[in-house]
């Protein structure tokens, strides 16, 4: 299990995400209608989430198509899903907030 990154809690409620070196990769920020936005780290568009029916989110790339989904996990973790829905990597709240990434 290696470590992916991790994201923190920005101004004015955007997400920022960042590599396991420290550099910014990119951010997510409230959209319309419960939509995250996510954006790379030079602003472009990649896609967004919504929340789906099961507490969990649906994940789709910036042309619309859904590429993945997430679910609660055990011990406050989210587990994360690809569109085939194989397992791919976990999420665990940090100790000083935010979230550590984790591949499966």
């Amino acid at each position: 299990m290696a470590k992916k990154g991790y994201s923190r809690k920005g101004f004015f409620g955007q997400t920022v995400h960042y590599d396991t070196s420290g550099r910014k990769v990119g951010h997510s920020r409230p959209g319309l209608f419960g939509r995250t936005e996510h954006f790379d780290a030079t602003g472009k568009r990649t896609g967004h989430s919504r929340e789906n029916l099961f507490g969990g989110q649906n994940h789709y790339d910036s042309s619309g198509r859904k590429v993945g989904h997430s679910r609660p996990g055990l011990f406050s973790s989210e587990v994360h899903y690809d569109s085939r829905n194989n397992r791919k990597a976990h999420s665990r709240k940090g100790i000083f907030g935010g979230y550590v990434h984790y591949d499966d």
